[in-house]
Protein backbone atom coordinates (compact mmCIF):
# COMPACT_ATOMS: atom_id res chain seq x y z
CA UNK A 1 0.00 0.00 0.00
CA UNK A 2 1.49 3.42 -1.03
CA UNK A 3 1.80 6.02 1.77
CA UNK A 4 0.34 8.46 -0.14
CA UNK A 5 -2.82 6.51 0.26
CA UNK A 6 -5.70 7.67 2.08
CA UNK A 7 -5.99 6.41 5.82
CA UNK A 8 -8.64 3.68 5.72
CA UNK A 9 -9.24 0.14 7.46
CA UNK A 10 -5.84 -1.49 7.82
CA UNK A 11 -5.85 -4.43 5.33
CA UNK A 12 -5.22 -8.30 6.13
CA UNK A 13 -2.13 -8.84 8.47
CA UNK A 14 0.45 -11.09 6.15
CA UNK A 15 2.13 -11.89 9.60
CA UNK A 16 5.26 -10.61 9.19
CA UNK A 17 4.57 -8.05 11.97
CA UNK A 18 3.52 -11.15 14.68
CA UNK A 19 7.14 -13.20 13.72
CA UNK A 20 8.88 -9.39 14.16
CA UNK A 21 6.80 -8.42 17.49
CA UNK A 22 8.24 -12.49 18.69
CA UNK A 23 11.89 -11.99 17.90
CA UNK A 24 11.56 -8.56 19.79
CA UNK A 25 10.13 -10.15 22.74
CA UNK A 26 12.92 -12.81 23.05
CA UNK A 27 15.30 -9.72 22.79
CA UNK A 28 14.00 -6.81 24.61
CA UNK A 29 12.41 -6.25 27.75
CA UNK A 30 8.64 -6.26 26.74
CA UNK A 31 9.76 -6.30 23.68
CA UNK A 32 10.17 -2.83 22.81
CA UNK A 33 13.13 -0.18 23.90
CA UNK A 34 10.93 1.97 24.96
CA UNK A 35 8.30 1.37 27.32
CA UNK A 36 5.24 3.51 25.40
CA UNK A 37 5.89 1.58 22.66
CA UNK A 38 4.17 -1.42 24.20
CA UNK A 39 0.41 -0.41 23.63
CA UNK A 40 -0.30 -2.05 26.78
CA UNK A 41 -3.32 0.83 28.40
CA UNK A 42 -4.74 0.65 24.69
CA UNK A 43 -4.80 -2.96 24.70
CA UNK A 44 -3.62 -3.63 21.44
CA UNK A 45 -0.52 -5.87 19.97
CA UNK A 46 2.27 -2.82 19.26
CA UNK A 47 2.95 -2.13 15.55
CA UNK A 48 5.88 -2.62 14.20
CA UNK A 49 6.69 0.79 11.82
CA UNK A 50 8.66 0.10 9.09
CA UNK A 51 8.61 3.84 7.25
CA UNK A 52 7.45 6.79 7.32
CA UNK A 53 6.45 9.71 4.32
CA UNK A 54 5.36 12.88 5.40
CA UNK A 55 1.75 12.24 7.98
CA UNK A 56 1.97 8.95 7.10
CA UNK A 57 3.44 5.55 8.87
CA UNK A 58 3.77 2.15 7.18
CA UNK A 59 3.85 -1.14 9.48
CA UNK A 60 5.41 -4.48 8.81
CA UNK A 61 2.39 -5.57 6.91
CA UNK A 62 1.70 -3.07 4.95
CA UNK A 63 -0.75 -1.10 6.52
CA UNK A 64 -0.44 2.55 6.29
CA UNK A 65 -1.71 4.91 8.89
CA UNK A 66 -2.74 8.80 9.47
CA UNK A 67 0.06 9.42 11.91
CA UNK A 68 -0.39 11.52 15.30
CA UNK A 69 2.40 9.80 17.13
CA UNK A 70 5.01 12.14 15.08
CA UNK A 71 8.53 10.53 16.36
CA UNK A 72 7.30 11.24 19.75
CA UNK A 73 7.01 14.85 18.71
CA UNK A 74 10.39 15.06 16.88
CA UNK A 75 8.92 14.58 13.61
CA UNK A 76 7.56 18.55 12.99
CA UNK A 77 7.97 18.64 9.05
CA UNK A 78 6.78 15.01 8.89
CA UNK A 79 8.69 11.77 8.51
CA UNK A 80 11.52 11.89 6.13
CA UNK A 81 11.26 15.47 4.47
CA UNK A 82 13.22 15.41 1.70
CA UNK A 83 15.20 18.34 2.31
CA UNK A 84 16.57 16.68 5.64
CA UNK A 85 17.27 13.52 4.35
CA UNK A 86 19.12 15.14 1.83
CA UNK A 87 21.16 16.88 4.86
CA UNK A 88 22.04 13.89 6.41
CA UNK A 89 22.77 11.51 3.18
CA UNK A 90 25.61 14.22 2.53
CA UNK A 91 27.33 14.54 5.89
CA UNK A 92 27.66 10.66 6.47
CA UNK A 93 30.04 10.38 3.79
CA UNK A 94 32.15 12.81 5.26
CA UNK A 95 31.93 10.26 8.40
CA UNK A 96 30.38 9.86 11.30
CA UNK A 97 32.04 10.35 15.03
CA UNK A 98 34.94 12.19 14.44
CA UNK A 99 35.68 12.80 17.76
CA UNK A 100 35.91 17.17 17.34
CA UNK A 101 34.24 20.02 16.83
CA UNK A 102 32.90 20.31 13.81
CA UNK A 103 31.14 23.00 11.80
CA UNK A 104 27.88 22.00 11.91
CA UNK A 105 27.82 22.58 15.47
CA UNK A 106 28.96 26.03 15.27
CA UNK A 107 26.35 26.31 12.70
CA UNK A 108 23.25 24.52 14.89
CA UNK A 109 24.57 26.41 17.76
CA UNK A 110 24.29 29.87 16.43
CA UNK A 111 20.75 28.97 15.21
CA UNK A 112 19.37 28.16 18.67
CA UNK A 113 20.94 31.00 20.11
CA UNK A 114 19.27 33.34 17.61
CA UNK A 115 16.23 31.70 17.96
CA UNK A 116 16.09 32.01 22.12
CA UNK A 117 17.83 35.21 23.88
CA UNK A 118 17.99 33.47 26.82
CA UNK A 119 20.34 30.93 25.64
CA UNK A 120 23.47 32.96 25.67
CA UNK A 121 25.62 29.64 25.50
CA UNK A 122 24.86 26.28 25.26
CA UNK A 123 26.35 22.41 25.05
CA UNK A 124 24.86 19.68 22.92
CA UNK A 125 24.39 16.16 24.54
CA UNK A 126 23.01 12.61 23.24
CA UNK A 127 19.05 13.06 24.62
CA UNK A 128 16.97 15.18 26.94
CA UNK A 129 17.37 13.03 30.05
CA UNK A 130 21.26 13.84 29.71
CA UNK A 131 20.84 17.51 29.22
CA UNK A 132 18.48 17.58 32.14
CA UNK A 133 20.95 16.05 34.38
CA UNK A 134 23.64 18.62 33.56
CA UNK A 135 21.13 21.70 33.64
CA UNK A 136 20.21 20.44 37.53
CA UNK A 137 24.17 19.82 38.21
CA UNK A 138 25.13 23.15 37.31
CA UNK A 139 21.90 24.94 38.82
CA UNK A 140 23.26 23.24 42.14
CA UNK A 141 26.80 24.25 41.29
CA UNK A 142 25.91 27.69 40.41
CA UNK A 143 24.13 28.21 43.60
CA UNK A 144 26.04 26.14 46.31
CA UNK A 145 22.11 24.60 47.49
CA UNK A 146 20.79 21.04 46.84
CA UNK A 147 17.16 21.18 46.78
CA UNK A 148 15.50 20.96 43.33
CA UNK A 149 11.70 21.48 42.86
CA UNK A 150 9.97 19.69 40.21
CA UNK A 151 5.82 18.85 39.43
CA UNK A 152 3.58 16.50 39.45
CA UNK A 153 2.94 14.81 35.77
CA UNK A 154 6.26 16.77 34.73
CA UNK A 155 8.21 14.27 32.86
CA UNK A 156 12.47 15.33 32.69
CA UNK A 157 13.67 11.77 31.33
CA UNK A 158 15.28 9.08 33.22
CA UNK A 159 17.67 10.86 36.02
CA UNK A 160 17.27 8.84 39.34
CA UNK A 161 16.36 12.69 41.07
CA UNK A 162 13.75 13.37 38.97
CA UNK A 163 12.54 9.92 39.03
CA UNK A 164 10.48 10.98 41.93
CA UNK A 165 6.61 11.55 43.36
CA UNK A 166 5.50 13.70 45.58
CA UNK A 167 6.26 12.85 49.29
CA UNK A 168 3.52 12.20 52.62
CA UNK A 169 3.34 16.56 52.59
CA UNK A 170 2.70 19.58 51.02
CA UNK A 171 6.40 19.62 51.05
CA UNK A 172 8.02 16.82 52.08
CA UNK A 173 11.20 15.13 50.42
CA UNK A 174 9.79 13.15 47.68
CA UNK A 175 9.66 9.56 47.17
CA UNK A 176 11.33 7.26 44.50
CA UNK A 177 8.98 6.82 41.62
CA UNK A 178 10.38 3.72 40.18
CA UNK A 179 11.95 0.32 41.79
CA UNK A 180 15.70 0.61 41.53
CA UNK A 181 15.79 4.73 42.64
CA UNK A 182 17.00 4.96 46.02
CA UNK A 183 15.49 7.67 48.91
CA UNK A 184 18.66 9.16 49.00
CA UNK A 185 18.73 10.20 45.11
CA UNK A 186 14.92 11.53 45.67
CA UNK A 187 15.88 13.15 48.66
CA UNK A 188 16.72 16.67 47.34
CA UNK A 189 13.24 16.92 45.24
CA UNK A 190 10.29 18.15 46.23
CA UNK A 191 7.18 17.69 44.04
CA UNK A 192 4.29 20.10 44.05
CA UNK A 193 1.34 20.08 42.12
CA UNK A 194 1.16 21.69 38.75
CA UNK A 195 -0.93 25.33 38.26
CA UNK A 196 -1.07 25.69 42.05
CA UNK A 197 1.19 28.97 43.34
CA UNK A 198 0.35 28.20 46.87
CA UNK A 199 2.14 25.18 47.09
CA UNK A 200 5.55 26.24 45.62
CA UNK A 201 5.80 28.83 47.82
CA UNK A 202 5.45 26.75 50.82
CA UNK A 203 7.78 24.45 49.09
CA UNK A 204 9.78 27.79 49.89
CA UNK A 205 9.21 28.35 52.93
CA UNK A 206 10.05 25.17 53.91
CA UNK A 207 13.39 25.00 52.42
CA UNK A 208 14.86 28.68 52.69
CA UNK A 209 17.94 29.49 50.74
CA UNK A 210 18.24 25.54 50.18
CA UNK A 211 16.36 25.01 46.72
CA UNK A 212 19.25 25.20 43.52
CA UNK A 213 16.18 25.28 40.74
CA UNK A 214 12.79 24.93 39.89
CA UNK A 215 12.62 23.16 36.75
CA UNK A 216 9.40 23.04 34.68
CA UNK A 217 7.54 22.16 31.42
CA UNK A 218 5.74 25.35 30.57
CA UNK A 219 3.18 23.02 29.33
CA UNK A 220 3.18 19.40 30.65
CA UNK A 221 3.55 17.22 28.10
CA UNK A 222 3.56 13.81 29.31
CA UNK A 223 0.19 13.59 31.27
CA UNK A 224 -1.31 15.25 28.12
CA UNK A 225 -1.42 18.12 27.76
CA UNK A 226 -1.67 20.50 30.23
CA UNK A 227 -1.11 24.02 30.15
CA UNK A 228 0.25 26.67 32.37
CA UNK A 229 -2.29 29.44 33.53
CA UNK A 230 -2.30 32.76 32.96
CA UNK A 231 0.52 34.17 35.20
CA UNK A 232 1.76 30.90 36.73
CA UNK A 233 5.13 31.41 34.75
CA UNK A 234 5.62 34.65 35.72
CA UNK A 235 5.08 33.53 39.33
CA UNK A 236 7.63 31.07 39.33
CA UNK A 237 10.09 33.40 37.42
CA UNK A 238 9.65 36.05 40.14
CA UNK A 239 9.87 33.66 42.86
CA UNK A 240 12.80 31.55 41.38
CA UNK A 241 14.97 35.33 41.23
CA UNK A 242 13.92 36.54 44.84
CA UNK A 243 14.98 33.97 46.34
CA UNK A 244 17.93 33.31 44.18
CA UNK A 245 17.32 29.98 42.60
CA UNK A 246 17.13 29.33 39.31
CA UNK A 247 14.49 28.44 36.75
CA UNK A 248 15.09 25.63 34.44
CA UNK A 249 12.57 25.36 31.05
CA UNK A 250 12.06 21.76 29.82
CA UNK A 251 11.52 22.74 26.50
CA UNK A 252 12.00 18.99 25.16
CA UNK A 253 8.27 18.67 23.64
CA UNK A 254 7.60 22.71 23.14
CA UNK A 255 10.89 24.29 22.26
CA UNK A 256 10.75 24.95 18.37
CA UNK A 257 7.38 23.23 18.25
CA UNK A 258 4.89 26.05 19.96
CA UNK A 259 6.96 28.86 18.34
CA UNK A 260 10.79 29.32 16.72
CA UNK A 261 11.77 30.30 19.89
CA UNK A 262 9.42 27.66 22.20
CA UNK A 263 7.49 28.38 25.10
CA UNK A 264 9.84 31.47 25.89
CA UNK A 265 8.59 33.78 23.18
CA UNK A 266 5.14 32.12 23.14
CA UNK A 267 4.60 33.23 26.94
CA UNK A 268 7.25 35.82 27.02
CA UNK A 269 8.94 34.79 29.53
CA UNK A 270 12.72 34.01 29.87
CA UNK A 271 14.38 31.01 31.83
CA UNK A 272 17.96 30.92 33.34
CA UNK A 273 18.85 27.44 31.72
CA UNK A 274 17.00 25.77 29.00
CA UNK A 275 16.75 21.82 27.69
CA UNK A 276 15.72 21.21 24.49
CA UNK A 277 15.59 17.65 22.50
CA UNK A 278 14.93 16.17 19.52
CA UNK A 279 13.03 18.84 17.49
CA UNK A 280 16.94 19.95 17.33
CA UNK A 281 18.22 17.23 15.65
CA UNK A 282 15.54 16.83 13.29
CA UNK A 283 14.44 13.47 14.52
CA UNK A 284 17.72 12.43 15.77
CA UNK A 285 19.35 11.22 19.04
CA UNK A 286 20.09 14.89 20.35
CA UNK A 287 19.77 17.09 23.51
CA UNK A 288 21.51 20.32 24.70
CA UNK A 289 21.37 22.33 27.46
CA UNK A 290 22.01 26.28 27.56
CA UNK A 291 21.31 29.89 29.48
CA UNK A 292 23.13 32.73 30.27
CA UNK A 293 27.06 32.65 30.01
CA UNK A 294 27.76 33.85 33.31
CA UNK A 295 25.91 30.15 34.40
CA UNK A 296 27.71 28.31 31.46
CA UNK A 297 31.13 29.47 31.88
CA UNK A 298 30.83 26.70 35.04
CA UNK A 299 30.91 23.97 32.74
CA UNK A 300 34.31 21.83 32.13
CA UNK A 301 36.85 23.02 30.49
CA UNK A 302 35.79 26.71 31.29
CA UNK A 303 34.52 25.94 34.92
CA UNK A 304 34.76 23.26 37.43
CA UNK A 305 31.05 21.37 36.41
CA UNK A 306 31.75 17.89 34.82
CA UNK A 307 29.90 17.33 31.54
CA UNK A 308 30.85 15.02 28.62
CA UNK A 309 28.94 13.20 26.37
CA UNK A 310 31.04 11.00 24.03
CA UNK A 311 28.93 11.49 20.63
CA UNK A 312 27.50 14.86 21.18
CA UNK A 313 27.00 17.22 18.30
CA UNK A 314 27.48 13.95 16.00
CA UNK A 315 27.48 15.77 12.37
CA UNK A 316 24.71 14.47 11.31
CA UNK A 317 21.94 15.02 13.86
CA UNK A 318 23.87 18.30 12.92
CA UNK A 319 23.16 18.64 9.68
CA UNK A 320 19.57 17.29 10.57
CA UNK A 321 18.81 20.12 12.84
CA UNK A 322 20.02 22.65 10.50
CA UNK A 323 17.64 21.52 7.73
CA UNK A 324 14.90 21.00 9.73
CA UNK A 325 15.54 24.48 11.79
CA UNK A 326 15.60 25.92 8.31
CA UNK A 327 12.13 25.02 7.42
CA UNK A 328 10.97 25.92 10.63
CA UNK A 329 8.83 29.52 8.72
CA UNK A 330 6.79 31.78 10.05
CA UNK A 331 4.43 30.12 7.39
CA UNK A 332 4.66 26.87 9.24
CA UNK A 333 4.15 28.19 12.65
CA UNK A 334 0.76 29.50 10.94
CA UNK A 335 -0.04 26.52 8.87
CA UNK A 336 0.66 24.27 12.73
CA UNK A 337 -2.00 26.50 14.26
CA UNK A 338 -4.56 26.61 11.70
CA UNK A 339 -4.90 23.18 11.32
CA UNK A 340 -4.72 22.08 15.17
CA UNK A 341 -7.49 24.73 16.04
CA UNK A 342 -9.66 23.09 12.91
CA UNK A 343 -8.90 19.52 14.24
CA UNK A 344 -9.64 20.94 18.01
CA UNK A 345 -12.87 21.83 16.88
CA UNK A 346 -13.76 19.41 14.67
CA UNK A 347 -12.93 16.85 17.44
CA UNK A 348 -15.52 19.05 20.07
CA UNK A 349 -18.14 18.27 17.63
CA UNK A 350 -18.02 14.76 16.79
CA UNK A 351 -17.47 14.75 20.35
CA UNK A 352 -20.74 15.85 20.67
CA UNK A 353 -22.75 14.68 17.88
CA UNK A 354 -21.83 11.56 20.11
CA UNK A 355 -22.86 12.47 22.91
CA UNK A 356 -19.61 12.20 25.04
CA UNK A 357 -18.55 14.70 27.19
CA UNK A 358 -14.68 14.89 26.86
CA UNK A 359 -12.60 17.73 28.01
CA UNK A 360 -9.95 18.99 24.41
CA UNK A 361 -6.68 21.18 25.66
CA UNK A 362 -4.45 22.40 23.19
CA UNK A 363 -1.26 24.55 22.74
CA UNK A 364 -0.39 24.72 19.24
CA UNK A 365 0.43 21.58 17.85
CA UNK A 366 0.03 19.66 20.95
CA UNK A 367 -3.50 18.38 21.48
CA UNK A 368 -5.03 16.02 24.22
CA UNK A 369 -8.43 14.57 24.18
CA UNK A 370 -9.23 13.58 27.76
CA UNK A 371 -11.85 11.05 28.72
CA UNK A 372 -12.89 13.55 31.89
CA UNK A 373 -15.85 15.97 31.87
CA UNK A 374 -13.03 18.72 32.03
CA UNK A 375 -9.69 19.66 30.22
CA UNK A 376 -7.43 18.75 33.51
CA UNK A 377 -5.39 21.97 35.19
CA UNK A 378 -2.62 18.98 36.60
CA UNK A 379 -1.16 15.93 36.40
CA UNK A 380 -3.25 14.23 39.38
CA UNK A 381 -6.55 15.68 37.53
CA UNK A 382 -4.76 14.33 33.62
CA UNK A 383 -3.93 10.77 35.60
CA UNK A 384 -7.76 10.84 36.71
CA UNK A 385 -9.11 10.65 33.22
CA UNK A 386 -10.89 7.43 31.71
CA UNK A 387 -8.19 5.37 30.47
CA UNK A 388 -10.33 2.53 29.11
CA UNK A 389 -12.79 5.01 27.51
CA UNK A 390 -9.46 6.34 25.51
CA UNK A 391 -8.60 2.37 24.78
CA UNK A 392 -11.49 2.10 23.08
CA UNK A 393 -11.14 5.17 21.32
CA UNK A 394 -7.89 4.61 20.19
CA UNK A 395 -8.60 1.33 18.92
CA UNK A 396 -11.90 2.59 16.63
CA UNK A 397 -9.81 5.13 15.66
CA UNK A 398 -6.70 2.35 14.43
CA UNK A 399 -8.95 1.00 12.69
CA UNK A 400 -9.58 3.27 10.15
CA UNK A 401 -6.47 4.20 9.64
CA UNK A 402 -5.65 6.68 12.17
CA UNK A 403 -2.84 6.19 14.80
CA UNK A 404 -2.97 7.87 17.99
CA UNK A 405 -0.70 8.03 20.87
CA UNK A 406 -1.02 4.60 22.51
CA UNK A 407 -1.79 6.36 25.77
CA UNK A 408 -4.14 8.35 27.19
CA UNK A 409 -1.17 10.59 28.73
CA UNK A 410 0.64 11.74 25.98
CA UNK A 411 -0.17 14.53 23.28
CA UNK A 412 -1.37 14.41 19.92
CA UNK A 413 1.65 15.63 17.80
CA UNK A 414 0.62 17.77 14.35
CA UNK A 415 3.54 18.55 12.26
CA UNK A 416 3.80 20.38 8.63
CA UNK A 417 2.58 18.03 6.46
CA UNK A 418 -0.58 17.18 7.94
CA UNK A 419 -3.02 18.78 5.23
CA UNK A 420 -6.41 20.44 6.11
CA UNK A 421 -7.82 17.41 4.12
CA UNK A 422 -6.36 14.87 6.58
CA UNK A 423 -7.69 16.69 9.40
CA UNK A 424 -10.86 16.60 8.05
CA UNK A 425 -10.48 12.95 7.25
CA UNK A 426 -9.27 12.53 11.29
CA UNK A 427 -12.89 13.96 12.51
CA UNK A 428 -14.94 12.07 10.15
CA UNK A 429 -12.90 8.85 11.80
CA UNK A 430 -13.46 10.25 15.15
CA UNK A 431 -16.88 10.88 15.34
CA UNK A 432 -17.47 6.93 14.47
CA UNK A 433 -14.64 6.33 17.30
CA UNK A 434 -17.05 8.46 19.85
CA UNK A 435 -19.77 6.64 19.34
CA UNK A 436 -17.85 3.05 19.49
Amino acid sequence: MSLNAPPGRPIAATGRQALLRQAAEGLFPGGVNSPVRAFTTVGRPPLILVSGSGSRVKDADGNVYLDYVGGRGSAILGHAHPEVVSAVRETALDGLALGATGPREIELGSRIRSAMPSVERLRFVSSGTEAVMSAVRLARAATGRDVVVKFAGGDHGDADSLLADAGPGLAAHAVPGSAGVTQGAAHDTIVVPFNDPAAIATAFEAFPGRIACVIVEPVLASVGVVPSDPGFLEFLRGLTEGDGALLIFDEVVTGFRLARGGSQERFGISADLTVLGGIIGGGMPVGAFGGRADLMRRVAPDGPVHQDSTLAGHPVAMAAGIATLDLLTPAVYASLERVGARLEDGLRGAAADAGRVVGISRVGSLLTVFFRPTAPRNGGEALASDRDAYARFFGAMLDEGILLPPSHLEPWFLGAQHSESEIDATIVAARKAFRA
